[in-house]
């Protein structure tokens, strides 16, 4: 029997072998765990690479970039592969939860809150947003730190402007307050509001660095849909290191198909998908 249909139209070779040198690359750089049913993905992902840097073959291509005659061409490998599905209030129920949290912590320090798979905004200006309204005013007592591995998705992020359709759904008065629509050449836009893009500061971080660019404790954690790339040892090494940045009083958000149970002796369970520290494990 010949090459398939879809094998025959492929412009480039791409071989099992291919595809598990991507696999352990990306688990050695990310902590992201591909299964096989993304070898279709890999490939319309990484494909793109080669045409961007003129190499005619995966294997040349991971040759290159594994030698580093390639430069920064990691950034870019790692940004093909990295799942970017967000919106603006996704998983709703967390964000009553939030403000109800903020609002009492109003006295002393500044609030400050770390995002930690930001992508390309939505969700760190989902919860500025929600701050503003918790204190009432654009200049609430709150910094809030965006970071992703994705270098693409963090300029977008720190841009703060999205098609009128990715905030359509948002409420009118929430539109009217917190974002400011496009005229002219930017019609169909609607850029955030400088008030609150200043609450929100956007920087890299990979999860899976040895060290992490922060200082200090944070009064929340927000860290949704993003355990799910990783393996269980990946996952516990992750909650181990969030353990100590908690606060005491500190919540966790997870996404909804995420438990840290099964991970993590050190939390436990305060709402739906929300987790604090379990005093009683801080204390074993």
């Amino acid at each position: 029997m010949g090459p398939s249909k879809q094998e025959t139209v492929k412009e480039f070779s791409f071989t099992r072998s291919d595809f598990e040198r991507v696999r352990a690359l990306i688990y050695q750089r990310a902590g992201i765990s591909l299964a096989d049913s993304k070898q279709e993905m890999v490939y319309s992902r990484l494909a793109r690479r080669l045409r961007a840097t003129g190499i005619a073959s995966f294997q040349r291509y991971l040759d290159d970039l594994e030698s580093g005659r390639l430069g920064e061409e990691w950034e870019s490998f790692t940004n093909a592969l990295t799942t970017n599905l967000t919106s603006f209030f996704r998983e709703a129920h967390h964000f009553p939860l939030l403000a109800e949290h903020v609002k009492k912590k109003a006295r002393g320090a500044p609030i400050t809150i770390w995002c930690s798979a930001s992508s390309t905004g939505e969700e760190p200006y989902s919860i500025a947003m929600t701050v503003c309204e918790a204190f009432n005013t654009l200049a609430p007592p709150v910094q809030i730190i965006a970071t992703d591995i994705d270098t693409n998705v963090l300029q977008v992020g720190a841009n703060g402007v999205y098609p009128m359709e990715r905030i359509g759904k948002l409420e009118p008065e929430r539109l009217r307050r917190f974002f400011l629509k496009g005229k002219g050449a930017h019609e169909g836009m609607a850029r955030v509001r400088p008030e609150l893009r200043q609450l929100v500061t956007f920087s890299q971080l990979n999860l899976l660095a040895d060290g992490w660019p922060l200082n200090g404790q944070f009064d929340v954690i927000f860290c949704r849909n993003v355990m799910i790339y990783f393996d269980k040892a990946t996952q516990r090494k992750i909650l181990a290191r969030f353990v100590p940045l908690m606060k005491p009083d500190a919540l966790l958000f997870a996404g909804h198909s995420e438990n840290f149970l099964y991970v993590s002796e050190s939390l436990k369970l305060r709402g739906k998908t929300v987790y604090e520290l379990d005093a009683r494990a801080a204390s074993r």
